[in-house]
């Protein structure tokens, strides 16, 4: 099997694995009164317990230390975004339900990026009009999908407080993005190793949540064997071996198949919560959920070959056949930074 087909895999592992989520949050919260910061706090901890340890294990020192003297503020940005993210998605899980917060926040995520990716691309390159079209009728369907969504969260009364925890999952779906390109830019350096990329930002991320859910309140313990399980399960699994699987993955992934991937999240929890949890959103809940995934699903090229080149012969990243960046090739461009400032 092909690097670019295990990486693939990898990210696709990872959107199973971030589909059991918010169904594991649900099942914390029939066992412990713990608020939703104090467990992506303790999630984001014992995760980055885990990783400190695996590194520890495999001898990555050196990677982590290559990884702070270069890329020291962006790789903790990331791990402040994912701390972020994952307290605004366990908040929408709280007050929307499952299904609204993680198809909407996941739904959001690649529509962005894709716009991001348009306009650097127009920077980049001439865009044609096909592509332009395309995205208008990928955001415009997302746009719908949310719509709808929202509706049903709203008529249904899926959660306690369905319009506050669907803002929530939109503020989470944006940060997420902007995390997930800054994760990317990071990735294509040569001295950042995936797995050193996930322990500092897990690290970075829970010193930054830590703090907060303290401040938030207790209670901060439980004797429940059930919760207790939960925690674990939520740090090591959906948190510590999800984002190492997919840094991993997308380390040999084009963005946009790595998007298609992570689709199995948002379909693995809406799965997950109709058969343990009874949730429904109804038929426009339903209608307003494929509308989201069928627009995610079409910006995985937009313009691209199989390869991920261009008709100009520029990759998805700006780079052109020859690994030589579009973007920097200008004789009067400033050089490339390499370390952060």
């Amino acid at each position: 099997m092909s690097s670019p087909r295990i990486g693939l895999l990898l990210v696709c592992l990872a959107g199973v694995l971030w589909g059991t989520g918010g169904l594991a949050l649900e099942i914390l919260r029939d066992h412990s009164s713990m608020s939703v910061l104090t467990v992506s706090a303790y999630r984001m901890l014992i995760a980055a317990l885990v990783l400190v340890a695996v590194s520890f294990v495999l001898r990555r020192g050196p990677q982590l230390a290559a990884l702070v003297r270069a890329h020291p503020v962006r790789a903790v940005v990331v791990g402040l975004g994912t701390g972020a993210y994952q307290a605004l998605y366990f908040g929408s899980v709280a007050t929307a339900g499952v299904t609204v917060a993680t198809v909407v926040s996941l739904g959001l995520a690649p529509v962005l990026l894709a716009a991001v990716d348009l306009v650097r691309a127009r920077r980049r390159t001439a865009v044609r009009p096909r592509s332009t079209l395309r995205l208008g009728l990928v955001v415009s369907t997302a746009l719908s999908g949310l719509v709808l969504v929202s509706a049903a969260s709203g008529a249904d009364a899926v959660g306690p407080r369905p319009v506050l925890g669907l803002l929530l999952a939109i503020a989470s779906g944006s940060v997420y993005a902007a995390t997930t390109a800054l994760g990317g830019t990071l990735l294509a350096s040569p001295v950042v190793d995936p797995l050193a990329l996930t322990t500092v930002a897990t690290t970075a991320g829970a010193v930054g949540l830590v703090p907060v859910a303290l401040a938030g309140g207790g209670p901060f313990v439980t004797s429940d064997p059930a919760a207790l399980g939960t925690l674990a399960y939520l740090g090591v699994f959906t948190m510590a071996l999800a984002y190492g699987l997919f840094y991993a993955g997308l380390r040999t992934t084009r963005s946009g198949a790595a998007v298609v991937a992570t689709l199995l999240e948002p379909v693995t929890a809406a799965v997950a919560a109709a058969i343990v949890l009874g949730e429904r959103l109804g038929p426009l809940g339903i209608v307003g959920s494929v509308l989201i995934l069928a627009a995610v699903a079409g910006i995985d090229e937009h313009g691209m070959d199989e390869h991920g080149v261009d008709e100009h012969g520029v990759d998805e990243r700006g780079m052109d056949e020859h690994g030589v960046d579009e973007g920097t090739v200008d004789e009067h461009s400033p050089a490339p930074l390499t370390q952060d400032g």
